[in-house]
């Protein structure tokens, strides 16, 4: 996220619904989105709070994140940025700096290639995550590493037999494989320009993308039952067609100017859904097959103040709902734009809802400031009581349960938890062991109180790793990584937190002990 989201053209509609200046501070309660000051949902239960023996517990990572890197986009942006010492960043934390990286040359030049050597290592993690009690690992495929060259018809064998060992050895260790086609990178062939245009908006992006799916499908398939076709696009689209913080570094004039990004990236997963389906059904296997959005709990930073109000729910349905809407009527319409294309194939194309939750942005909408649009803050420091991670992104668990309610009550769809995690150094780390244990509460509130059908949960992330603009400093691992000491991996507490909700469910004891400022609730 950035710290301005640009959307202009429904303020004016604000300033008329509003009529007199008196309704921006008499703020009616059922207009707009409302800030909540509870943090998590309060309920009668008897611990231990269990799950249920099917459910899907696991660690998400992304190929570029973890693996050596390959010929993608986000290497060549890497390289580009040692080669022209672009390694500063904004102000505040987790506020990237268009066209650098966080101090990427605060790390060698083997850390840099090898990121966490996961291709040195994964089968001695998986053995670990194994010996948590987890049963299932996402990660991604890199499109890159199986086809590094534009002229290919087929796989690069050396890319296929990679994954085969990796799926192997996740299975030899109960962890059922969830994967995901397109996490952020691509490879770097497809930014040459054709016809005037590059990447994803190439008239053959498709026909590519079609390949590689269908390519993955018929070699890797038949181990796989659980896809993931595109991670967090509206996070893609923001960052990287209108902040420039992520390639191909755009910053497009606004929002609606991004929409045939977002439309072919549509186009794309209803192709690779289709893929996918018929693939399996010719070998007779049951496949899940969805996307999955990445999600906060927009509120706004002034309950009384209407355009603040007004500006969360808008925000929260254009970044979060319009493309799970898009997937449930087959018709793409950005909110608050005349952009609407109905795509062909897209309507139903999801098994199940795919969601990332990192708890609560605030909103804040100023009259004098409407050319500029809403600002969102990532924390409030007027909250003594509220936490923070080391991104300065404030904890709120109540908002997950939210979240997951809202995405049932749309969809009707078994939900997938498919990232929810924290940026946490500290040694112990125990803010991370209350993010835990928190949003583990608000999950079993979701789906025994509010009755959401929630298949698993995957804690970002098994490792500490590479994280996109903000490079190697952010640390969201379970596991922390030393990359000074030849990656030496070292559980962290929340390791043990993890594996004890799993094998025996979050005890009363366990809540006590780590509940901290997280656990203020409504009042009965």
């Amino acid at each position: 996220m950035s710290d301005s989201i640009r959307f202009k053209p429904w303020l004016i509609a604000a300033i008329m619904l509003s009529g007199v200046a008196g309704l921006i501070v008499f703020t009616p309660w059922f207009v707009g989105e409302v800030r909540g000051s509870a943090t998590s949902s309060r309920f009668e239960a008897s611990y231990p709070l269990t799950f249920p023996s099917d459910f899907d517990w696991g660690v998400a990572v992304a190929a570029q994140h973890v693996e050596h890197q390959q010929p993608s986009d986000w290497t060549a942006f890497e390289r580009r940025v040692i080669k022209e010492g672009k390694t500063g960043t904004g102000d505040q934390p987790g506020q990237a700096k268009p066209g650098h990286i966080r101090n990427l040359d605060s790390v060698s030049d083997e850390v840099r290639l090898k990121k966490v050597d996961f291709d040195n290592r994964y089968e001695s993690d998986f053995e670990a995550l194994a010996e948590l009690g987890l049963n299932s690992y996402r990660f991604s495929l890199s499109w890159a590493r199986l086809f590094p060259r534009a002229d290919m018809t087929e796989p690069d064998p050396a890319g296929i037999t990679f994954y085969r060992e990796v799926i192997e050895k996740e299975k030899k260790n109960g962890l059922k494989p969830h994967v995901s086609l397109f996490h952020f990178s691509t490879p770097e062939w497809l930014w040459e320009e054709q016809g005037g245009e590059r990447g994803w908006e190439r008239e053959d992006a498709l026909q590519h993308w079609n390949r590689y799916v269908t390519a993955v499908s018929e070699l890797l398939g038949p181990e796989i039952s659980h896809w993931c076709t595109l991670n967090e696009p509206m996070v893609y689209v923001l960052w990287g067609y209108l902040e420039g913080i992520f390639p191909p570094l755009e910053q497009r004039a606004n929002p609606e100017a991004t929409a045939p990004v977002v439309a072919r990236l549509l186009e794309a997963h209803a192709s690779a859904y289709q893929i996918l389906h018929r693939d399996a059904a010719q070998r007779n296997q049951t496949i899940k097959v969805g996307l999955t959005q990445h999600t906060r709990a927009f509120e706004p930073w002034r309950n009384w103040h209407l355009f603040d109000r007004l500006a969360a729910g808008f925000i929260q349905q254009a970044f979060i709902w319009d493309i799970f809407d898009a997937i449930e009527s087959g018709t793409y319409a950005m909110t608050d734009s005349e952009y609407q294309r109905t795509i062909d194939g897209l309507q139903g194309t999801q098994d199940y809802v795919g969601i990332n939750y990192y708890g609560r942005f605030y909103v804040q909408m100023d009259a004098d400031a409407l050319d500029k649009g809403p600002v969102t803050h990532t924390r409030d420091p007027r909250d003594t009581q509220e936490l923070a991670s080391d991104l300065d992104w404030a904890l709120y668990p109540i908002g997950f349960s939210q979240i997951l309610e809202e995405a049932w009550t749309r969809y009707g769809k078994p939900i997938q938890i498919l990232e929810n995690g924290i940026a946490d150094e500290a040694n112990p780390d125990t803010l991370r062991q209350t993010f835990l244990t928190s949003h583990l509460r608000e999950v079993w509130h979701a789906m025994n109180i509010r009755g959401v059908d929630i298949d698993g949960y995957f804690h970002w992330s098994h490792l500490d790793n590479f994280e996109w603009a903000e490079g190697f400093g952010p640390r969201f691992g379970l596991y922390a990584v030393d990359y000074d000491k030849d990656f030496a991996r070292t559980p962290r507490g929340s390791a043990d937190v993890y594996a004890d909700i799993i094998k025996e469910g979050l005890s009363e004891a366990l809540w006590e002990q780590t509940k901290g400022p997280s656990s203020r609730t409504p009042p009965p």
